[in-house]
């Protein structure tokens, strides 16, 4: 569970010599796309030669929606991963029993599983880690000492999963993060050690997002979780996620950008929960931009691309109960992207949390299109 979105200020001003030096995608931060369009010329969907609409496609939560086979409510974030054995997992945050936030079945992370495929029309779950009830996925209780601990990406490297996720006292007051693995396609995981204290790297190593390269490493972004600060980037080769001294920073130094450099943000900003895949040929990063309210998608050529040259497209802004519609939703956060995506067909997963009433508190499918 992550404090719902509220609008916000104006974007930052574009500090393009303080950004990434290298091969751009082309673009800049006016080169924005129409969310109702989904691409630049105003397309209005069609055939997957074109990018496709924005629209909601359903519920992954809630009433009426197979989460309930698995004992799963309320809950939000539902963060997409494909496993070893190729069915797709979505772990979602703080959950419970009921279709509301509170009550009985309090726990985090859980994790929920689909057949693989585009999900064109929605997602049926038929499965669970834990079986007929979703079970609480890492070892603790909510207590004092830690209130909650939620997850903030998953990635799959061979046999292994890897979660990370950030152990709360208080919503947004993280103490540390840390990286869980599982051996079994998500039933059990083990929590590895692997940890950053939640003042490490100013703030900026508690909410991450993860993707292999195809050069043997793995690029990580990362930012504070109070969706108030930008994002910096480190790599770390992807046979070594669990050495916290392997992690290398990419960074700005006596004019050069280079890895190794003290951390950089590579994006200044107020950011919220963040999800970054590659696609087709490109790099592709969809967070909640909280100065926007909205989600935000970033499309470039490589994890040291200059972010602020992305091409930039905004396919769901925030809005106010009662005026929502495919490409505005209230309170909305979140955006991760199905692994089955697309540049064309991009599935995200987004939340909802009308934090007066705690009804809405779900996840819900939306597609839109890039490129």
């Amino acid at each position: 569970m992550t404090d719902a979105g509220s609008t916000g200020s104006d974007p930052p001003v574009d500090t393009t010599s303080a950004g990434p030096s290298s091969t751009t995608s082309g673009g800049s931060d006016t080169d924005t796309v129409d969310p109702d369009g989904g691409s630049e010329s105003g397309s209005t969907g069609g055939p997957p030669s074109m990018p496709a609409a924005t629209r909601k496609l359903c519920d992954l939560t809630g009433p009426g929606t197979s989460a309930h086979t698995f004992g799963v409510g309320g809950t939000d974030l539902g963060i997409p991963v494909r496993q070893p054995d190729g069915q797709i997992a979505y772990i979602f945050g703080d959950t419970f029993d009921n279709d509301t936030v509170g009550g009985p079945g309090w726990r985090s992370p859980v994790l929920l599983r689909s057949a693989p495929g585009a999900p064109e029309a929605c997602v049926e779950f038929t499965g669970a880690a834990g079986g007929g009830y979703a079970k609480q996925i890492l070892d603790y209780e909510h207590n004092a000492q830690h209130s909650t601990w939620l997850p903030s990406d998953a990635i799959t490297i061979g046999d292994r999963m890897y979660l990370h996720y950030m152990v709360n006292l208080g919503l947004g007051n993280v103490l540390w993060s840390e990286i869980a693995y599982s051996d079994d396609d998500g039933e059990n995981w083990t929590s590895s050690g692997t940890r950053w204290e939640g003042a490490e790297n100013d703030e900026l190593r508690q909410l991450w997002t993860w993707e292999r390269g195809d050069d043997g490493y793995v690029y990580t972004l990362s930012t504070k979780f109070t969706r108030d600060r930008g994002i910096i980037l480190h790599r770390v080769p992807e046979d070594a996620l669990l050495d916290k001294n392997a992690y290398e920073p990419w960074g700005w130094l006596d004019g050069v950008w280079a890895w190794g450099n003290p951390p950089t943000p590579v994006l200044e900003g107020e950011h919220g929960e963040l999800s970054l895949r590659r696609i087709e040929d490109k790099w592709v990063l969809s967070y909640f931009n909280a100065a926007d309210y909205d989600i935000t998608i970033r499309v470039f050529d490589s994890p040291t691309s200059n972010l602020y040259d992305a091409t930039i497209y905004k396919p769901i802004q925030g809005g106010a109960w009662g005026f929502e519609n495919d490409t505005t939703v209230a309170q909305l956060y979140g955006g991760y992207i199905h692994p089955d995506s697309t540049l064309h067909e991009m599935y995200l997963v987004v939340s909802q949390w009308n934090t007066e009433t705690n009804w809405p508190y779900r996840a819900m499918l939306f597609v839109t299109g890039v490129e």
